[in-house]
C-alpha cells in the first residue's frame, strides 16, 4: 500500500498531530516517569514511561511511516536496538552476517551472544548468492548493512530477501539502514523483515542525542520486540525522542546536501596522488555504482579512502584537518573524520574482519563543499612530511 503523502511530508507530519490539550504544533516533551490512573487499569493509554510515553509514541509512529512499516520501536541507542533483535535468538541458532560491519555490532555478536551458543558466520556483503548459500536450517537471522561500515559496499537487498522468502524455515532479514536512512532506501519494501537504525546519526542529524530504532511490518515480530523493549527497558527519554523528531523534519533536505557534498569530495580525492582508492557508491569507478542507482535515491554522505603511504600517513591526515573534526560517530550536519582501525572498528583488530589501518572514514557534512575540499587538500599535503 502506497503512503498517502510523499516522504518529505511524512517526515514533518507523520505521528505528529497538534497537541490535543493545548494546540501546540510541535510534539510536547512529556517529561514524566508515570501517568495518573482514574482507577486500577483505567488510564489514558499510558501507565509508565518505560512501557510507553506520548513523545516516544509520536517518534515511533513517524519512523514506521518513513520506513513504510506497520510498527516502529524506539530504543536508547542503536546498539540497544541491535541487542533487541539478537534477543529473538536462542542457543544453537545460526546468523549469517556481512563481513564488513560496524565494530560495535561485531563486538556484541562475538563477545556477547556467541558465548550463549549463537553461531555467527561472516560473508562477502557484495555477493547475494554467497549470502544465500551460507543459510542452513539452523539459520534464524541474516544481518545486512548496506552501505556497509566502513567500506561502503552494497548488498542487493531485494535479491537476498527474495531468496530467503523461498526458504523453509525462512530466516529473518534485518538491514541496518543507518548509513542510507529511509529517505535513500527502504529495506522493508525490498522484502526485509526488520529495518534498524542508530537514530544518533542522520535521523537526529545534529550530534546532540543517542538513540536507536527498529521498524517492521510483521505483527508477531513487533509484539515480541515490544515485549523485549519494555522488559529490558533500554528506551530513550522523551527529550531524545523530541530531538530525533526535530531532526527528521529536515532529513530529506540534509541527505540531498550530504550526498551532493560527498560526491564532490569523492571526486576530488580520486584525483589526489596520495590516495590509493576511494570508496563511494556514487562514483562511476565504484564496482556497485549501478546497484546504488537501482536501490538508493542517492549515494549518501559517507566516503572512505585508503592512503598509499599507509597507516602513519592516515593518522597524520586525520589529525591535521581543521573543518573535519576528528571524532567517532557520523551523520551530523558537521563533517567528521576518523581512523576506523583505531577507533570505531578497534574491536575487529584481531579478527578476519580487521580494517586496513590506512583506511580513513569521512562523514561529509553540509558545509560549503569548497571549504571541505580545501581542508582535505591541506591535510593530504601534510602527509608528505610523514
Amino acid at each position: 500500500m502506497q503512503p498517502v503523502h510523499a516522504f518529505e511530508t511524512l517526515a514533518i507530519h507523520a505521528g505528529q498531530t497538534p497537541d490535543a490539550a493545548t494546540g501546540a504544533v510541535m510534539t510536547p516533551i512529556y517529561q514524566t516517569s508515570t501517568f495518573h490512573q482514574r482507577k486500577i487499569g483505567e488510564h489514558l493509554g499510558f501507565e509508565y514511561s518505560r512501557t510507553g510515553n506520548p513523545t516516544r509514541k509520536a517518534l515511533e509512529s513517524c519512523l514506521a511511516a518513513l520506513e513504510g512499516g506497520g510498527h516502529g520501536l524506539a530504543f536508547a541507542s542503536g546498539m540497544a536496538a541491535t541487542d533487541a533483535v539478537l534477543h529473538l535468538l536462542h542457543p544453537g541458532d545460526h546468523v549469517v552476517a556481512v563481513n564488513d560491519l560496524y565494530g560495535g555490532t561485531y563486538r556484541l555478536f562475538e563477545h556477547g551472544y556467541a558465548q550463549y551458543g549463537v553461531e555467527f558466520e561472516y560473508v562477502d556483503a557484495t555477493d547475494a548468492g554467497q549470502i544465500l548459500a551460507r543459510v542452513t536450517p539452523k539459520t534464524r537471522l541474516v544481518w545486512l548493512e548496506s552501505p556497509t561500515n566502513p567500506m561502503l559496499r552494497l548488498t542487493d537487498i531485494q535479491a537476498v530477501c527474495a531468496g530467503l522468502h523461498a526458504m523453509q524455515p525462512k530466516p529473518w532479514a534485518c538491514v541496518d539502514n543507518t548509513f542510507a536512512t529511509p529517505y535513500l532506501q527502504q529495506p522493508l519494501a525490498m522484502g526485509a523483515d526488520l529495518a534498524l537504525h542508530s537514530t544518533t546519526k542522520y535521523l537526529g542529524g545534529h550530534s546532540d542525542l543517542v538513540g536507536g530504532a527498529i521498524v517492521t511490518s510483521d505483527p508477531a515480530l513487533a509484539e515480541r520486540l515490544t515485549f523485549l523493549q519494555n522488559a529490558v527497558g533500554a528506551v530513550p527519554g522523551p527529550m531524545d525522542c523530541f530531538l530525533v523528531l526535530r531532526g527528521i523534519k529536515t532529513l530529506a533536505l540534509r541527505m540531498d546536501r550530504h550526498a551532493e557534498n560527498a560526491a564532490r569530495v569523492a571526486a576530488f580525492l580520486e584525483g589526489r596522488p596520495e590516495v590509493a582508492q576511494v570508496h563511494y557508491p556514487g562514483l562511476p569507478s565504484h564496482p556497485q555504482c549501478d546497484l546504488a542507482r537501482q536501490q538508493m535515491r542517492n549515494a549518501g554522505g559517507m566516503v572512505s579512502l585508503t592512503l598509499k603511504a599507509g597507516d602513519r600517513a592516515a593518522r597524520r591526515m586525520v589529525e591535521t584537518t581543521r573543518l573535519f573534526t576528528l571524532a567517532e560517530s557520523l551523520g551530523g550536519v558537521e563533517s567528521l573524520i576518523e581512523l576506523p582501525a583505531a577507533m570505531t572498528h578497534l574491536s575487529t583488530a584481531d579478527s578476519p574482519l580487521a580494517v586496513d589501518p590506512a583506511l580513513v572514514r569521512l562523514s561529509v557534512g553540509i558545509e560549503a563543499a569548497e571549504d571541505l575540499i580545501r581542508d582535505l587538500d591541506q591535510a593530504l599535503d601534510a602527509t608528505h612530511a610523514v
